[in-house]
């Protein structure tokens, strides 16, 4: 691979995909807004080139310098969190603007697609997930990414290219939004707050966002056409034992509040990803220990304070 492009990339996959890709001396065209707010989270590099194309622009985006790709990564996506993920117009414009995201791979040349999609195709599964665990998905956004995932192969078969769909569980890392479980943990303890918690005994899978990166590159060179992945860590533990080793880290003696918030209707008490497919395709382990992760996301935070 010489070259890359990504969408959704100022959260914490594509800032880790980014560092990934550039590691290896891949040139990277990043298409982003003008107006996001986290457009100082992409890295300044000579091999990072920023195009500004929002997901409504795509179908405009014209190859004018005939330079030629070798892979789409797709992770952008709008409405992701609150009840913008049960809007179903809003989630309806996103498959389109997937499809407008193969169309604009076939223009630079890629020759394979890697879409990102999510648990939530899945619905309220619980248990091991496999790519092919019946997928039941209850909101807008879960059913906006299974279609994506199925259309957006079509599409890229028909137009000659590979594709990949890789159905992520729960990424933790730098660049993370502050309301994800981690972050705002991280934050309250640092901030001296004691965080209010349910009682913290689903079994989760955490993978960092680091070893995803690494895995999206590689399967982007060694996955199978047409497959879809599932990818998390593969080991789950109880989710009090994840906010113990953050407490560990950051503040030993700082005082948790658990059962103090009471579970979600269909709170999913057991969430774990079935990586062997990944693992026999590509090699691809994970590599980062939980408390390392936190450490990383640590120091990147006082690096840019």
């Amino acid at each position: 691979m010489r070259r890359a492009i990504i969408t959704g990339a100022t959260g914490t996959v594509g800032t880790a995909l980014i560092e990934e890709l550039t590691r290896h001396q891949i040139e990277v065209m990043v298409l982003c807004r003008k107006e996001s707010r986290r457009l100082h989270q992409l890295p300044e590099n000579p091999y990072v080139k920023k195009v500004f194309c929002a997901l409504d622009q795509l179908s405009q985006l014209n190859n004018d310098q005939g330079l030629s790709y070798d892979v789409f990564f797709h992770m952008g996506w709008e409405g992701t969190i609150g009840p913008e993920r049960d809007d179903m117009y809003l989630q309806n414009r996103n498959v389109k603007y997937a499809l407008d995201a193969v169309e604009t791979a076939k223009r630079f040349g890629c020759r394979h697609f890697v879409g990102v999609g999510s648990q939530a195709e899945y619905g309220f599964a619980e248990g091991i997930l496999r790519p092919d665990t019946p997928v039941h998905p209850e909101m807008g956004y879960g059913i906006g990414k299974l279609t994506a995932g199925l259309m957006t192969r079509e599409h890229a078969h028909q137009l000659g290219m590979e594709h990949i769909w890789v159905r992520l569980l729960s990424i933790y890392g730098p660049n993370d939004g502050p309301q994800s479980l981690i972050m705002s943990t991280i934050h309250k303890i640092q901030s001296g707050e004691t965080p209010r918690l349910t009682k913290g005994e689903q079994w989760w899978d955490y993978l960092y966002s680091g070893d995803a990166a690494k895995a999206l590159m590689l399967l982007s060179e060694k996955g199978h056409d047409g497959k879809t992945y599932v990818l998390g860590n593969g080991k789950v533990r109880q989710l009090k034992e994840y906010v113990n080793d953050i407490r560990e880290v950051i503040r030993p003696d700082a005082s948790l509040e658990f059962g103090a918030i009471p579970y979600y209707d269909h709170q999913v008490m057991h969430l774990q990803a079935d990586i062997s497919d990944v693992v026999a395709d590509t090699g691809w382990y994970p590599e980062t220990e939980f408390k390392d992760g936190i450490r990383k996301i640590i120091q990147g935070s006082l690096r840019k304070g």
